[in-house]
């Protein structure tokens, strides 16, 4: 990055065994890897969060050493959530016991889930009305849609409900989960253009794998709360 740096700190890297050093922490940790990254191995992040106590490591699919267009968004995305979702319950902890007149029922803890099939797979949720009102519908159960193949790229299956929309003119790439209609949720294992609220993404699968996933017959969508 053109950063001058003095010989005293590539001393101090070697004298140390970073990997005793994490095994030591007990807090969450969120490792983001680019899976073309030729300057640091994805090996290495995978020891990391084997070493780690408590670590997620979601890998960008055909990312190097820095993230670029929408790898930029991806990695923004999972780490302002990671951010949000600490202080949340970092603050639910400092309240606990204490009880709001305008409770909805969801508590800062509870975060929403998604399983195709009997896997559970991790995604980048959206924070927008649409988000905030399908998390209102699975709070009081989990919310199963059976899903159809359709177009050769992607899952669609009808949510039961009407959510709030604000519909844009999209290009979807594979792992894109949208709303279409304001009744129906779409996840991508190939590209389409069409007008839909964008609902989230998901991470740490490839195009291949998401292809595997999503495009060998009909699932099932499995959301919930916890």
């Amino acid at each position: 990055m053109g950063v001058r740096i003095g010989r005293i700190y590539d001393v101090d890297a070697q004298s140390f065994d970073i990997y005793e050093i994490m095994a030591n922490y007990s807090g969450k940790v969120l490792i983001i890897h680019g899976t073309s990254n030729s300057i640091a191995p994805i090996s290495y992040s995978e020891r990391a969060a084997e070493t780690f106590t408590n670590a997620q490591l979601v890998k960008i699919d055909g990312s190097g050493h820095g993230f670029y267009g929408n790898a930029v968004d991806q990695a923004s995305q999972l780490a302002v959530s990671f951010i949000l979702n600490e202080d949340e319950e970092s603050s639910g902890a400092e309240n606990a016991g204490y009880s709001s007149q305008e409770d909805t029922g969801l508590t800062a803890q509870q975060e929403m889930k998604l399983k195709i099939g009997d896997r559970e797979i991790t995604v980048a949720w959206e924070e927008n009305e649409s988000i905030e009102a399908l998390r209102e519908l699975v709070s009081s159960g989990l919310l199963v849609i059976n899903m159809s193949m359709y177009g050769g790229f992607e899952q669609v299956g009808p949510i039961g409900a009407s959510l709030p929309r604000n519909d844009v003119q999209t290009t979807t790439t594979a792992g894109d989960i949208v709303l279409y209609s304001g009744n129906q949720i779409v996840v991508f294992y190939g590209s389409n253009s069409w007008a839909y609220t964008r609902l989230g993404k998901i991470q740490g699968l490839s195009d291949q794998e998401l292809a595997d996933l999503l495009g060998n017959g009909n699932v099932t969508l499995t959301i919930s709360v916890e």
